[in-house]
């Protein structure tokens, strides 16, 4: 088993900028690929961004490429995610992701199989 704990959330306004933390715990050599997920209230999860975590090749949504940058501390454990120029539809409750093979879609949350409990991300206008 994989225990994923994120940390880093919290209240920002536009503009603001916000770095979230994934920490591994547990059986984490079942982990090959991390992913960062939102869940705006009301909405669907979606995939934000994912990185391989032998290579470090990233894999982003079109609607943060360029704002959000994904990084991993394979020494820590731990994943990032860097969020530059926050705007209100970033507003989402953030999760992360694990699994352990790679795949056509490392944006689909139907292919992980581990996950954390979020974190809460709100920009203000």
């Amino acid at each position: 088993q994989v225990q994923l704990v994120e940390s880093g959330g919290g209240s920002v306004q536009a503009g603001g900028s916000l770095r979230l933390s994934c920490a591994a715990s547990g059986y984490t050599s079942s982990v090959g690929y991390m992913a960062w997920f939102r869940q705006p209230p009301g909405k669907e999860r979606e995939g934000v961004a994912a990185i391989g975590l032998n290579v470090g090749r990233t894999y982003y949504a079109d609607s943060v490429q360029g704002r959000f940058t994904i990084s991993r501390d394979n020494s820590r454990n731990t994943v990032y995610l860097q969020m530059n120029s926050l705007n209100p539809e970033d507003t989402a409750m953030y999760y992360c992701a694990g699994r352990l093979l790679s795949g056509p879609n490392y944006l689909s949350a139907r292919e992980y199989k581990n996950w954390g409990q979020g974190t809460q991300v709100t920009v203000s206008s």
